[in-house]
């Protein structure tokens, strides 16, 4: 079964503790509801640098990715079905889903 990445765009941030408490409960609770599926449950992305052949910038797009998950999926119809309940958009953000290529 191949492996496809849920990669999150955007979003907003928690406005309190609180609410980023209730917003990593639903994540662990839809994380959980995977099961099998789940091959990498979240990794969050922190500080992002541009590279072009002549410069470094720090990325400065509030769309830009800010993490992503892995999840083994019979088709990307059947991922982007996952993605779909990923409370994530939830938040106001985006998410591809994308096939991971084995090498």
């Amino acid at each position: 079964m191949p492996n496809f990445m849920i990669a999150y765009h955007g979003g907003n941030q928690p406005n309190s503790k609180e609410e980023g408490m209730a917003q990593m409960g639903k994540w662990k609770t839809w994380i959980e509801s995977l099961g099998e599926a789940v091959v990498n449950p979240g990794t969050p992305l922190m500080n992002t640098k541009i590279l072009t052949s002549g410069d470094v910038q720090d990325e400065n797009d509030p769309n830009s990715m800010k993490g992503f998950a892995v999840v083994k999926a019979e088709s990307i119809e059947a991922a982007v079905e996952i993605a779909k309940s990923d409370p994530f958009l939830e938040n106001g953000g985006t998410i591809r889903v994308s096939q991971m290529m084995e090498m």
